[in-house]
């Protein structure tokens, strides 16, 4: 998910969509564990969306209370 298509999303669809991103995470990650993944990168890529994410909640919140 772009940074652009981020920004756009209200506060709580960002929330809710952080939350299912580390369920899709916790998710992968356990596939893993049990079989090797073809593509390990797809690990890198949900916790960098996910950070991406919570970059993008925290500057809304900051912007809100001011």
């Amino acid at each position: 998910m772009k940074t652009q298509e981020i920004r756009e999303l209200s506060v709580k669809d960002l929330k809710e969509r952080i939350e299912s991103e580390k369920a899709n995470l916790m998710r992968v990650k356990m596939n893993h564990a049990i079989s090797p993944l073809d593509d390990l990168s797809q690990i890198k890529k949900a916790r960098r969306n996910i950070a991406r994410m919570l970059t993008v909640l925290s500057q809304k919140e900051t912007n809100q209370s001011k």
